[in-house]
């Protein structure tokens, strides 16, 4: 089921509509701070919570204003990894090209997003759902997130993988499994 949404996203992020884009949408950098602040508000579950099918609505339809393609299946409303991984991708994927436009405000851009995303999952319930939610955010990070928005600029590029490759091992811990993995998810996709 989740490769499946998976290759829809990616299908969606990488398509012709990408190559068009000429200038900078003048309202994405408030889109940006205003889906993040909706986002930790939601993973949180201070405002909604994942799973519930409805309340991603919001977050998702800024999403869409840049990448229209990007969509929930109708097979995966309502699965907190399925909606994570999606509003977590599509927002990094924001930022992501946002640092094309301007490089260092979006390497500040993607720090900020990463420093809300761990905070709002420390503040998350413990249980079964917090592990979904931590499935849901590296699927987001690892394979939603589209690498060829990331700006050229090398100094730039260096702070985004050194902030996204820090995810897992904040959510994981230093050494797991899942956290060597998306080091090397992100190490491979810097080469």
């Amino acid at each position: 089921m989740f490769r499946n949404l998976s290759s829809q996203i990616t299908a969606a992020v990488t398509g012709k509509d990408a190559d068009k884009k000429k200038v900078m949408p003048p309202t994405l950098r408030s889109d940006i701070y205003a889906v993040i602040d909706q986002a930790k508000a939601w993973i949180s579950g201070t405002r909604g919570q994942p799973g519930d099918g409805v309340s991603h609505g919001t977050i998702l339809t800024v999403i869409q204003k840049y990448f229209p393609e990007l969509t929930l299946g109708l097979e995966a409303v309502g699965h907190v990894e399925s909606e994570v991984a999606l509003i977590v991708g599509g927002i990094t994927n924001m930022i992501m090209e946002y640092s094309m436009w301007e490089s260092m405000s979006g390497g500040m851009a993607m720090r900020t997003w990463v420093d809300g995303l761990i905070g709002a999952y420390e503040k998350a319930s413990s249980g079964q759902k917090k592990d979904v939610l931590a499935k849901g955010i590296t699927q987001g990070i690892n394979h939603v997130t589209n690498v060829n928005l990331m700006t050229k600029d090398f100094t730039t590029r260096i702070q985004i993988i050194s902030a996204l490759k820090s995810i897992s091992t904040k959510i994981y811990g230093v050494g797991t499994d899942e956290a060597r993995h998306g080091e090397a998810v992100w190490s491979s996709k810097f080469i």
